[in-house]
């Protein structure tokens, strides 16, 4: 399948999106970069990450280094692969640093996420309840990375957090935050029981309703290039990917 082409302003706009959903504690920036800083798990809020795809002049390694240990942090960045990139890949290796994890930013249409799913959707809310926070801390799950996921989607204004539940329990979760011309979805669980019954569709359609009773209509979301079946999800929901990108850690 053929990568989604974005524009230069999708691009900032969907990084900016991402930053207000995961609320890192800090924020600061440089010409062309954002550098979010935070003491909790969740790589997206803890990695500087480049505002456009244009090739970077590596010098502004050392001046973001230096950001992150005036204000304590421990450094890591988020970059695009791809060509533009490989003097900072270079620094970063002469540096101590080391490529992992890498992540696909998917995109597509809002009226896509309504194709196909049967059953009531998800309810959204301004908070997320005691029932979603503990949908990070399930069986399977790493409980300190759990709760840090949990905490810093929860801190983030004006997302909504959508709780698909049967017979009282909730099964499977999300959350949606509306914002930069973009629907962007986070933290998509399911219980391990229930998974393999489109309950992810359901919690996606609720998503997609509100972002279509905005006006709209653009979507993305972050998933780890070897989570097969939440690839396949989105497949079937018409998501593409725009471009891979992974974490550079020492």
């Amino acid at each position: 399948m053929a990568p989604t082409i974005l524009s230069d302003a999708d691009i900032e706009a969907i990084e900016r999106a991402t930053l207000d959903a995961v609320s890192p504690e800090r924020v600061e920036s440089l010409p062309g970069w954002l550098l979010p800083m935070d003491s909790g798990t969740v790589g997206r809020a803890r990695s500087a990450v480049p505002l456009s795809h244009a090739a970077a002049d590596p010098a502004v390694l050392d001046d973001i280094l230096e950001r992150y240990a005036d204000q304590g942090f421990v450094p890591a960045f988020r970059l695009p692969d791809g060509p533009a990139f490989e003097a900072l890949y270079r620094g970063l290796q002469a540096r101590g640093f080391a490529r992992a994890q890498p992540t696909l930013t998917q995109c597509g249409r809002v009226q896509d996420l309504r194709m196909a799913q049967t059953g009531p959707v998800a309810d959204l809310a301004d908070t997320p309840d005691a029932a979603w926070m503990a949908m990070f801390l399930g069986e399977g799950l790493d409980p300190v990375d759990g709760a840090s996921r949990a905490r810093s989607l929860s801190r983030a204004t004006g997302t909504l957090f959508a709780s698909l539940r049967e017979d009282g329990q909730t099964v499977a979760c999300g959350a949606a935050a509306y914002g930069h011309g973009w629907l962007s979805v986070h933290g998509m669980r399911t219980v391990a029981s229930h998974r393999g019954r489109g309950l992810a569709g359901r919690v996606l359609q609720a998503m997609a309703e509100e972002a279509l009773r905005r006006g709209i209509h653009r979507v993305f979301l972050q998933v780890v290039s070897d989570n097969g079946p939440a690839l396949a999800l989105y497949r079937r929901l018409g998501l593409n990917t725009a471009w891979t990108y992974a974490y550079w850690r020492r």
